[in-house]
């Protein structure tokens, strides 16, 4: 593994280093890199998993690589508006307020 910082290594890499590393070349070296979807298809699967879920921690990181994936703002409106009938209004209204401070940050 290279020495060079990773968003794994500078989140949490100081506690678990293991992990970190497992968080480099496992999920973001091959499972993201595999070639059945696009990285693009995988940021939509992957924020509608965390809004479901109410993982509100690392909606953040995810809803950013989403735009940079590809996805529009608008579409990740529209994934979050059609969650609320599935996942229900309290994860939909949490990531609506998520996705407002992602936009506002992305915009600076």
């Amino acid at each position: 593994m290279s020495d060079e910082p990773t968003t794994a290594r500078d989140s949490f890499g100081d506690v678990a280093p293991k992990l970190a590393e497992m968080t480099d070349k496992v999920l973001f070296g091959d499972v993201w890199r595999r070639p059945g979807l696009s990285p693009r298809d995988r940021s939509m699967i992957t924020v509608a998993s965390l809004v479901s879920n109410y993982r509100t921690g690392e909606m953040p990181f995810h809803m950013k690589r989403a735009l940079e994936n590809g996805v529009t703002r608008d579409e990740l409106i529209e994934l979050i508006t059609h969650l609320a009938f599935y996942s229900g209004w309290p994860t939909a209204n949490t990531a609506l307020g998520i996705a407002r401070a992602v936009f506002a940050e992305t915009e600076a």
